[in-house]
């Protein structure tokens, strides 16, 4: 649950009352929508024919969106080699390197 809100605090949440146009409106007033003095602009959805079709969002809150998602990643993959310990899979470093070595032909 920490995670969803670490999204919520980093990232500016999309508001359904208020964040959806259409394209063509996105079109002729794109400078109103996105000023350039606004820290922080919402995700906009926009609809072609009646239905959501594209997401418009500034790139300094994608790109902490895409790091969020990279940490969610590592702590997911953290979790489950913690898992895997805790059920006892796991095997000396040495002989999992010497497979390594064996099945790759690596010599020493």
């Amino acid at each position: 649950m920490r995670i969803v809100r670490d999204i919520a605090r980093r990232t500016s949440m999309l508001d359904l009352t208020t964040d959806i146009h259409s394209l063509t409106d996105f079109k002729r007033r794109t400078g109103e929508f996105y000023r350039a003095d606004q820290a922080e602009r919402p995700p906009l959805v926009l609809t072609l024919n009646g239905k959501a079709e594209l997401v418009v969002q500034d790139a300094a809150s994608y790109q902490r969106l895409l790091n969020v998602l990279d940490q969610i990643e590592a702590n997911r993959g953290i979790r489950r080699g913690l898992n895997s310990v805790g059920r006892g899979r796991t095997a000396p470093s040495r002989r999992c390197f010497e497979e390594i070595r064996r099945e790759h032909e690596v010599p020493r």
